[in-house]
């Protein structure tokens, strides 16, 4: 029976093994190609696109970073501000909604929890015209905040759901104690939750920096000067300047790539505990 058992969970933990090494190939491919296409010539990635580079050439990464009109900077500059204002708006407006849900007793509560629920159910693309009507009656288009704000509103409703698990967790012995210290809700909210929170509110930023610096409709829809672009559409510009040149291409894009890869990684732990604190929790 023992041995049974035993077989039995070496199958399964090999299944495991062999399933997770697959879905790693399979997300690492593109990005390992991406990578060695940029140490190629033109003429070694159509004839070998799949081998390592030879001779490995560098100067690809070099003419992109120190290119003389700056394109990539630029771009690179606009996607971090675009992604910093939606990271610190969208966190500002969801702490504050999130807790008067999960801590303030009120009517309404239910009711705006599952408003908040449809958000979800509401994608970009069907809101594409009426948005892109709304921004430029209010002259937002062609400006930074023309895109930053609708981010904001479309990553309101999942921020608020997660971070009203998490705030539910909190003991209300916690809440008491600030009581008896003479804070209200707002300095039981700025004193204790908010520190209590940081893996949530690390995940719910890393998510959200990840949407926003891999966003590519909203600033094609609002965008018009190539001073404003962000680095998915940089990497269309440049892809239309060098059309023939692929090597040189997806150098752009595997830089593009790195400070996003390079964030998620450094805060997955705090990822992964936000988002299951907030699923036990809630």
């Amino acid at each position: 029976m023992k041995e049974s058992i035993s077989t039995s969970r070496t199958i399964t933990n090999t299944l495991h093994y062999v399933f997770c090494i697959g879905l790693s190939i399979i997300v690492l491919f593109p990005i390992y190609m991406g990578v060695m296409a940029g140490f190629k010539t033109n003429g070694q990635l159509f004839t070998d696109p799949v081998g390592l580079p030879n001779p490995f050439i560098g100067t690809n990464y070099l003419e992109i970073l120190s290119g003389t009109s700056g394109a990539f900077w630029k771009s690179f500059r606009n996607s971090l501000f675009v992604s910093a204002f939606t990271i610190l708006i969208t966190l500002v407006v969801s702490v504050m909604a999130a807790f008067a849900i999960a801590r303030i007793k009120f009517k309404a509560a239910k009711f705006l929890r599952t408003y908040f629920m449809l958000g979800l159910m509401f994608p970009l693309t069907v809101a594409m015209l009426p948005l892109y009507l709304q921004l430029r009656s209010l002259s937002l288009v062609d400006k930074y905040f023309g895109v930053i704000l609708p981010q904001v509103a479309f990553q309101i409703p999942m921020t608020v759901l997660l971070l009203i698990g998490f705030f539910k967790g909190i003991p209300n012995d916690l809440e008491d104690a600030c009581s008896i210290d003479g804070y209200g809700p707002v300095g039981f909210l700025l004193n204790m939750v908010i520190p209590l929170s940081t893996p949530i509110l690390a995940t719910t930023a890393i998510i959200i920096l990840v949407a926003s610096w891999n966003n590519f409709f909203l600033p094609l829809l609002v965008f018009n000067s190539d001073k404003l672009y962000t680095l998915p559409m940089g990497i269309m510009a440049y892809q239309g300047q060098y059309a023939s040149q692929w090597n040189l291409v997806l150098a752009y894009l595997t830089i593009a790539m790195i400070p996003a890869i390079i964030l998620f990684i450094a805060g997955q732990k705090y990822i992964v505990a936000g988002l299951t604190g907030g699923a036990i929790k809630g």
